[in-house]
């Protein structure tokens, strides 16, 4: 059972979780929090040692939801092949899904952190290195069971198939054109059927 403590502080990051997303860091200011949250700032404070802790805890907080949705849907697929086309089928929907809490936080957070909050910026390098690593391993997976063909570089797989994503993301929603993902989801769906399937 959780605390009075613990359930203010998810309170209060499920309230202000969608406003570091949207605005980043410096943008957003201890007045938007109060506000949204409805308590003061010494409320606040008194469950998060400061701004950029409860900056981390809500960019922590967006790409769970984004990741434990991922693993939800993944959960169903049995092979390492229908894992793959379940992420890019995922993602065909990304826009739709992370549109009420602002978009998605590895592009918008990693933007605002580059050269403007060195520990924000190591955690989302840090999550981004853990889900290239969540497809490298599938790929991994694949090779071991014999799915994907053992000449197969699975790190650069993983890294190619995260870049392309993850630009065509920022792409999407900088031109506010749903194309650009579903274009690209088909391409990487082509390069497992053309490159890795044996």
């Amino acid at each position: 059972m959780t605390s009075k403590a613990e359930q203010t502080a998810e309170f209060i990051i499920h309230k202000v979780a969608p406003i570091f997303n949207k605005h980043g860091y410096y943008g957003t200011s201890m007045s938007d929090l109060t506000k949204a949250t409805g308590l003061t700032k010494g409320a606040i404070y008194g469950n998060f040692k400061n701004k950029e802790e409860l900056a981390f805890t809500a960019f922590k907080h967006n790409v769970d939801r984004v990741v434990n949705q991922i693993k939800l849907e993944l959960s169903t697929k049995e092979s390492a092949i229908d894992k793959l086309y379940g992420l890019t089928s995922f993602y065909r929907r990304y826009v739709s899904y992370t549109h009420e809490y602002g978009g998605c936080p590895i592009v918008n957070i990693g933007v605002d952190a580059n050269h403007e909050n060195d520990e924000l910026l190591k955690k989302v390098q840090e999550v981004i290195s853990k889900l290239q690593y969540y497809i490298t391993k599938m790929i991994l997976v694949g090779i071991e069971d014999g799915e994907i063909k053992e000449t197969v570089v699975a790190e650069k797989y993983g890294r190619f198939f995260f870049t392309l994503i993850e630009g065509a993301v920022f792409m999407t929603t900088t031109m506010n054109n749903d194309t650009y993902l579903q274009e690209t989801m088909d391409r990487i769906d082509g390069i497992i059927a053309e490159e890795l399937v044996v």
